[in-house]
């Protein structure tokens, strides 16, 4: 696989934006700007002035900073993998800024690739349950007690996937305490048996490696898209 060494600007330099940032450097990639949360205050032409000749950022900050975030990156013409979740409300105009800006923006419920794995099984099993209305379907998600978001992302996106291929709704119970990571768990539950799919988050260093796989696939592309639209050919073009 050929090495492509990045110029990155990491925006949200809290524990996902150092470990990114960390991860990025034994990648032999270069972290070029890092911008935290006092930067926020800051005017949105001179943050893009410090964000230009960087190839890609990557925003793992808060929802209400992700539309400034995107113009900051607009304006200065680069591409942005936004890793922050909770800002779907949001979605529209920051739709809006990328076609007027005619940039590139990646987004993402869950960058971890085995996230993305796990949505496609949860996708098939749910097809096989699809004629058995003996079972009910239900989802749990357990994150730390700082995760702002609950339902989080991760779940929203899983209920969706579920939901269409199972045909019926499924509900969702959330978590939030200690230092849990990330767990999300699929049931399919009767009277005679259950089979429930999870996935746990040992840390978040998946988070991180798949952030930067997304990275640099957005390089040098325009558009907008979502992360598991597209897994398949970030994975493909990854090992060209």
């Amino acid at each position: 696989m050929k090495t492509i060494r990045m110029k990155l600007a990491i925006i949200g330099y809290g524990a996902m934006g150092q470990l990114v940032a960390k991860l990025a450097s034994e990648q032999g990639h270069e972290v070029g700007v890092s911008l935290a949360s006092r930067d926020a205050y800051r005017d949105v032409a001179d943050l893009a002035d410090e964000l230009r000749g960087c190839d890609v950022a990557i925003d793992f900050s808060v929802a209400a900073a992700v539309p400034k975030n995107v113009e900051i990156c607009a304006r200065a013409g680069v591409p942005l993998v936004e890793g922050t979740t909770g800002w779907n409300t949001q979605l529209d105009e920051v739709k809006r800024m990328v076609a007027q800006h005619d940039c590139g923006l990646i987004y993402g419920a869950n960058f971890s690739v085995g996230v993305q794995v796990f949505y496609r099984i949860a996708a098939r099993s749910a097809e096989l349950f699809r004629a058995l209305n003996s079972y009910d379907a239900f989802i749990e998600e357990a994150h730390h007690k700082r995760k702002r978001d609950a339902p989080s992302g991760t779940a929203i996106q899983l209920r969706e996937i579920v939901t269409e291929a199972l045909g019926r709704e499924v509900p969702v119970a959330s978590t939030r305490a200690g230092y849990i990571p990330g767990m999300h768990r699929l049931g399919f539950d009767s009277a005679a048996d259950q089979i429930a799919l999870t996935h746990t988050a040992r840390s978040r260093e998946g988070f991180a490696a798949g952030a930067l796989l997304a990275a640099r696939w957005i390089v040098g592309r325009k558009g907008f898209y979502e992360f598991s639209e597209v897994f398949e050919e970030i994975v493909r073009s990854s090992l060209r």
